[in-house]
């Protein structure tokens, strides 16, 4: 907290001295008075001029005092709120929650300073409860971070610069080497941070934002895996090890062999494996679905058969578990993937033991079958997925069950759910000209490019139409739930939300900002710093600020961040920060809007 500082208003206007004032000689009475009386006339006028200024300068004084404790009051307000915020997120990451523990340990990786500038910070992540996992995607540098020449040498004589190519073995062993020391570094940084014990494992996936070499379509490639236990890292001394053979090796993790070719590897997990957003799926309300724990094994099985039967696979029921599980062979008849599969189904409230994955494994072998499934009703713990790991097994947890369920038109849920929030219903489009309840998002930035701030109303990351792209030529989405302002300074844009009107169909609201072409036309986005929005309700009374993606040379367009909607109608800011060098022309295929 900056002390106050009143500066010069602190020191008081001086007083003239009358000793000053006296006059000197005069011969004659008369003259002697006169000169008295007009040094007299002087003094009091000095005196008079010094009292206005000190009385104006207490005035000053006290307004600017005024102003430091109003602006501390505030500022204490705005601390409180971020340190209850910070309490909050801490609260739910001791207690387990998901999102608060997927919120904290991002923050804790894009807040790092160990990660190299320039590389990218790009993540999704999901929090298994049951296994205490924490399961993410990472963004990884692209080949080029790898110089192609090995030096470069002046000659004299032509006056240029002659480069000496890096072989190719050369160059893809360092590339591998720095993905392995991505990927330890990532790991380093989730242990080193989590002080409450929320994690006993993570599984982590590094990819690359490239174009598939088989199909030509821009997607993620994965060029390692791993699943780490806390126990296991923290026995790495990483400042002796190798890292190519710690990932490989030490922690029995999967690095890309010709990551230069963009040759994938089989992720351990995925963050959308986890499937803790299930609130929301399904058509049956919570109270007319029945527990999968208390259900009648007979109408499990049931149950169960008419899952794979509606995935579009044949099942046959085998026999009745002792565990109160079943037994399902199934036939996929899809041509090339397909095959039989032998699915089992484990009706546990505990964490799944590694003896069931290693019996389901034995299983397959023995049957001759193309894969190994099964199925719980609660959660699997990191030795279980370590096992699995590089077998032709799949774990499905009891919330990706209950996901499964859904997603085919079928019901069933885990325990008491009355708990549980409520899907979002879809919201009434405002009328035209209705004001609603809508927030303004005012967006400043330092530097003096001239930047569009534009909004995309998502599902995913599809935008909905090409008229829920709002930018400089389309001012408001069709239903009007989001349109460009006029930016009231501070701010340089504007954008007016109504987040409780946005379509049903929309998960997601991204926010980008591009450089303008006309205004700058040889401009990047290294100018665009100390990025920030401000939330204002309609009033433009400011209610929080949020940081934004900041610019890097060489970058004309970048992901600012999004607002995503929750399973109970909430929506949070989720930083972005990927960046793209050809402008919105080479943004916006990512969001599925075709440029001509």
């Amino acid at each position: 907290m900056l002390p106050f500082s009143p500066g010069q208003l602190a020191v008081p206007v001086p007083m003239p001295d009358p000793n000053l004032y006296q006059t000197q000689g005069g011969w004659m009475a008369g003259r002697r008075a006169q000169a008295q009386a007009e040094a007299r006339a002087r003094y009091e006028h000095d005196w008079r001029a010094a009292q206005a200024a000190e009385a104006q300068r207490q005035r000053q004084l006290a307004e600017l005092r005024r102003q430091y404790d109003a602006w501390v009051t505030g500022h204490l307000v705005e601390v409180r709120r971020h340190n209850a915020g910070i309490a909050e997120v801490a609260a739910g990451v001791r207690s387990g929650d998901a999102e608060a523990v997927v919120e904290y340990f991002t923050a804790a990786l894009y807040a790092s300073t160990a990660w190299p500038e320039g590389f990218p910070r790009q993540v999704a992540a999901a929090y298994d409860p049951a296994s205490r996992q924490l399961v993410l995607d990472w963004e990884l540098p692209g080949q080029d971070v790898v110089p192609e020449a090995k030096s470069v040498r002046y000659l004299i004589n032509a006056d240029e610069d002659k480069e000496a190519p890096r072989p190719v073995t050369q160059r893809r062993a360092l590339y591998r080497g720095v993905i392995a020391q991505c990927v330890l570094l990532v790991l380093h940084d989730l242990f080193a941070a989590d002080q409450h014990g929320a994690l006993e494992s993570v599984a982590l996936n590094g990819f690359v934002d490239d174009h598939d070499p088989a199909t030509g379509v821009r997607t993620h490639i994965v060029l390692a895996s791993v699943m780490a236990s806390r126990a296991l890292f923290a026995d790495l001394r990483l400042e002796q090890v190798d890292p190519v053979s710690c990932l490989v090796e030490g922690l029995r993790g999967q690095l890309a062999a010709r990551p230069d070719q963009l040759s994938p590897v089989r992720p351990v997990r995925r963050p959308d494996d986890v499937g803790q957003h299930i609130a929301s799926h399904g058509g049956a309300g919570a109270g007319d679905e029945p527990d999968l724990r208390e259900m009648d094994p007979i109408v499990f099985e049931s149950l169960v058969a008419e899952l794979f039967r509606a995935m579009g696979m044949q099942a046959v029921m085998t026999q009745r578990s002792n565990d109160g599980g079943v037994d399902v062979d199934a036939l996929d008849p899809t041509p090339i993937r397909g095959g039989k599969i032998v699915v089992q189904v484990k009706r546990y409230r505990n964490t799944v033991p590694p003896t069931a994955v290693r019996d389901l494994y034995g299983t397959v072998q023995d049957c001759g079958a193309n894969k190994g499934v099964l199925v719980t009703t609660s959660g699997f713990g990191p030795g279980s997925y370590t096992f699995a790991n590089g077998k032709p097994l799949e774990l499905i947890s009891g919330p990706e069950l209950v996901d499964l369920l859904h997603r085919h038109g079928l019901s069933g849920r885990l325990g008491d759910r009355a708990s549980a929030a409520p899907a979002p219903a879809p919201a009434p489009a405002p009328r035209q000209g209705d004001a609603g309840d809508y927030n303004v998002l005012g967006m400043s930035w330092s530097g003096s490019v001239v930047v569009d701030v534009c909004a995309l109303v998502c599902a995913g990351n599809r935008v909905l139409s090409d008229d829920h792209f709002v930018f400089f030529n389309n001012s408001r989405t069709p239903d009007g739930s989001v349109r460009a302002e006029s930016a009231i300074p501070p701010d340089k844009a504007a954008l007016r939300v109504a987040f409780e009107s946005l379509p049903a169909a929309a998960d997601r609201l991204a926010l980008v900002a591009a450089v303008d072409p006309e205004a700058n036309p040889h401009a990047d986005l290294s100018g665009f710093t100390d990025a920030r929005i401000r939330l204002l309700d309609p009033s433009l009374t400011e209610l929080g600020t949020l940081d934004v993606s900041e610019g890097r040379a060489g970058e004309t367009a970048l992901v600012l961040g999004s607002f995503r909607r929750r399973a109970g109608g909430d929506w949070d800011f989720v930083l972005g920060g990927k960046g793209y060098t050809g402008g919105l022309e080479q943004l916006l295929p990512d969001y599925g809007i075709a440029v001509e």
